[in-house]
């Protein structure tokens, strides 16, 4: 039977030298299978084409040479796996059975867990007592909707529609007139708050800065129809927070 594979190795490797083509992956399964094989044939010394490519094809594989040792298997090749020191963790390299019997009689890890609770037990707690204590608000939150004023008591917007148009939501409804000045003012400003995603961009469009976000973030109602404002509604709630609104525009003006 090893006479017969050798033949056949040897005809093969004669067909394959005198070729151009190069080989393929079946021929070179069928030469690493020969390779490896306990026989005292070696194809790789005999045929530097194909020693070079298996040694493309597998580069973390070397061909032993006279005085290379040979892996644990008893193969021909030497495998990276079979190098001495490349083995996992042993099992002896782990915890003795002294320290595994301490842990299990003297509750270690329980201990452990008790002396973090008792550090959280002292310490401040994170968490307030809401409604009665209330955390800090960004002068950026986006709350409650409200139309403001100017110092002497004229309202703010133009009747530009900005914020109509750049609402994603479309919840703001508009409709104007003009004065006898020559001026624009709103006579229908609606907001449906159900439909409101507070994006803020109504403020943002705003160029006289009517429309504003209060802080508010507690006027949940018992109805739908609650939640539909109108002008006089927003004009109350910017009368209602004015200064909570110059102040928080005030301190935001920096980054705008």
């Amino acid at each position: 039977m090893a006479f017969v594979r050798a033949l056949a190795t040897a005809g093969l490797s004669t067909r394959l030298a005198a070729s151009s083509t190069p080989l393929r992956a079946s021929t070179l399964s069928f030469y690493r299978s020969l390779s490896t094989a306990p026989h005292k044939h070696n194809v790789h010394e005999r045929d530097p084409l194909l020693k070079e490519a298996l040694r493309d094809q597998a580069p973390h594989v070397v061909s032993p040479g006279p005085s290379a040792p040979r892996s644990p298997s008893g193969t021909a090749m030497f495998s990276v796996r079979d190098e001495p020191g490349k083995e996992g963790m042993r099992y002896e390299d782990g915890p003795s059975a002294i320290d595994k019997a301490v842990h299990l009689f003297f509750f270690t890890e329980i201990l452990r867990g008790m002396w973090i609770v008792l550090e959280q037990f002292f310490r401040p707690p994170y968490t307030i007592m809401y409604p009665f204590e209330k955390g800090p608000l960004s002068p950026r939150f986006r709350g409650e909707h409200a139309l403001r004023r100017y110092p002497s008591g004229e309202e703010r917007c133009i009747a530009c529609k900005l914020c109509e148009a750049i609402c994603p939501a479309q919840a703001i409804t508009i409709e104007s007139e003009a004065r006898l000045d020559g001026s624009r003012r709103t006579t229908r400003y609606d907001i449906d708050m159900t439909k409101c995603i507070y994006c803020g961009f109504c403020q943002e469009a705003c160029p006289v800065d009517a429309i504003v976000e209060t802080q508010n973030q507690e006027f949940s109602t018992e109805t739908r129809e609650e939640l539909l404002y109108n002008k006089e509604k927003l004009l109350a709630n910017g009368d209602r927070a004015e200064a909570e609104i110059a102040a928080n525009l005030h301190a935001d003006h920096v980054y705008r």
